[in-house]
């Protein structure tokens, strides 16, 4: 009889032992997803050939990464709230402004910043107008500000209402903005269709690289980027230094005064922290090297971000990398942790257990025997 109540006890322990493993796996640490949908910008972009490079890291850690282009950071924006994708590169000043101050847009948005992970300057190329003094030059000038609904589209226009510069027939100070974005503004403006173009883009973008190198345009520097940069907030100044684009031809000719926002790989709160942490290797694979606008090891970065930054992100830059990380592949060292997150506590609850049930269930059966007899 002793033996039998044994057996049935072991039965139901082992039974509910499972049950609550199964519980913890499916419900309180699931295994991270192994597809992951990320949207960048338009095909010939820089940030869609930093998401290509991306998809080889994360495909060699076993995740399959879909790349979905678009319009930018507004389209971006708009795709992580509507969860169709988990992860988007947002330009400076077209996130942020859903809230006033970091509390309330922690509290209105489900969306967390990994990271910033590049400058991207504002590019003004015309062809000999002198824009030193401000923008102010451009009013009755056909000007290419990005694609309807991009960020750099509205980076532009809130840089060039700042001048007075607008598209309104009202206004005393008309400019034609003309809704055109990547390699197609090298052509119209080689062509002298527009008379300037806006462009909002890392310095590795194929049509920045295109204006740069091109002598016969002209990069605008700004004299005053201290106050645009204080009024709009979203804005920093940065550098191009004299020949850091090709010192054989000396280009820049001098230091260019440039504004800057900065990109933000975004996720949404729900993304799997080994995903997260994966995303941020990949990060620190290409964005950490050098480039005109930066040094190296400047990113990523978590200052500067355009929402809150994420739980995986604040350890990621406190303590560096995972542990395991550093010793495993992803997999196995996401299964191990796992492993340990489960078994110690539950090694905590059970070995008193397992040592105290039996003695309990002997002595119970004792007491039975006794009155029976």
């Amino acid at each position: 009889m002793q033996g039998r109540r044994g057996l049935i006890f072991w039965t139901v322990f082992v039974a509910v032992l499972v049950a609550a493993l199964w519980a913890v796996v499916r419900f309180v640490s699931p295994m991270p997803p192994r597809t992951l949908v990320m949207s960048t910008v338009i095909a010939d972009g820089a940030y869609h050939h930093f998401g290509q490079r991306y998809r080889e890291i994360l495909k060699a850690n076993g995740i399959a990464l879909e790349l979905r282009t678009s319009s930018g950071g507004i389209e971006n924006l708009a795709r992580l709230n509507d969860e169709s994708v988990s992860v988007a590169f947002i330009q400076g000043g077209t996130g942020g402004q859903l809230a006033t101050d970091a509390d309330a847009l922690s509290e209105s948005t489900p969306l967390r910043s990994l990271a910033t992970i590049a400058y991207e300057p504002v590019w003004i190329f015309t062809h000999t107008l002198d824009l030193s003094k401000g923008l102010g030059v451009l009013a009755g000038r056909r000007v290419a500000v990005g694609v309807p609904g991009s960020g750099n589209q509205m980076v532009a226009t809130q840089l060039l209402s700042a001048y007075g510069i607008t598209a309104e027939p009202q206004s005393s100070a008309i400019a034609t903005l003309v809704g055109e974005g990547g390699m197609a503004v090298v052509e119209m403006l080689r062509r002298r269709e527009i008379d300037a173009a806006i462009i909002v883009a890392a310095a590795a973008a194929p049509a920045v690289q295109r204006l740069l190198s091109d002598e016969s345009m002209q990069l605008a520097s700004l004299d005053h980027v201290e106050g645009p940069a204080r009024r709009l907030g979203f804005f920093q100044p940065v550098s191009l230094k004299r020949g850091s684009v090709d010192p054989q031809r000396d280009l820049p000719h001098r230091d260019i005064n440039l504004l800057a926002t900065t990109a933000n790989s975004v996720v949404r709160d729900e993304l799997h922290p080994a995903l997260a942490y994966l995303l941020l290797e990949a990060a620190r694979q290409v964005h950490q090297g050098p480039s005109l606008m930066h040094a190296a090891g400047e990113f990523p970065s978590p200052k500067a971000t355009e929402f809150p930054l994420a739980p995986a992100a604040e350890r990621y830059f406190r303590h560096g990398r995972p542990f395991l990380l550093n010793y495993l592949p992803f997999w196995v060292a996401n299964l191990v942790q796992r492993l340990v997150f489960l078994l110690v506590p539950l090694a905590a609850i059970l070995i008193p257990l397992v040592r105290l049930l039996p003695e309990a269930i002997s002595r119970q059966a004792a007491c039975i025997a006794a009155m029976g007899s």
